[in-house]
């Protein structure tokens, strides 16, 4: 759930509602692959509820991940195909974006684009960081912030609770749509 809460904590109602509005309610069956290790991503995924696997070739699974992920972001930032295959552990659903649609936001919506590539500069920023850590690249100065490792950033956590309430707001809308 953090992940979506990055993302959630920086854009508005507006954008949220938007979000519920163009995006898609997807099913995916326990085993379907939704997005495939080599092939370019077309859309933008937040995982509402169920388990991902992310599997690398060579490396096998290195993240489970649950309600509130993202999947996509990296490939929609600058295009490459991923390198992980995104498997369905259980029945799952996900809100999928559609790249064309977030790009047509983003280029008619100044505000909108702003707040979109800050949440998604944190957000990853944050993986950065956590995968750093985990493979202790840097260990010596990494002691003394593991303790940290778990924990939002202090300007995050005014908009915790509003970005919590987004979510569920996005549920609840994507529950009427479909």
């Amino acid at each position: 759930m953090r992940k979506a809460l990055y993302i959630l904590s920086q854009l508005d109602d507006g954008d949220v509602e938007w979000m519920a509005n163009s995006g898609q309610r997807r099913s995916l069956a326990t085993g379907e692959i939704i997005i495939t290790a080599g092939t370019q991503v077309e859309s933008l995924f937040i995982v509402l509820d169920g388990k991902i696997s992310v599997d690398v070739k060579d490396l096998g699974e290195i993240a489970e991940l649950g309600a509130g992920e993202i999947l996509g972001e990296i490939s929609f930032v600058d295009s490459t195909p991923p390198y992980a295959t995104v498997i369905a552990l259980t029945d799952t659903h996900v809100l999928e974006l559609p790249r064309a649609s977030i790009e047509e936001r983003l280029e008619m919506e100044a505000g909108f684009a702003g707040r979109f590539y800050k949440a998604l500069a944190i957000f990853l920023a944050d993986r950065l960081r956590s995968t750093v850590s985990h493979l202790g690249y840097g260990s010596a100065g990494l002691e003394a912030d593991a303790s940290m490792a778990d924990e939002l950033d202090d300007n995050l956590l005014d908009n915790v609770s509003l970005a919590g309430d987004r979510f569920d707001r996005l549920l609840r809308q994507l529950q009427k749509n479909g």
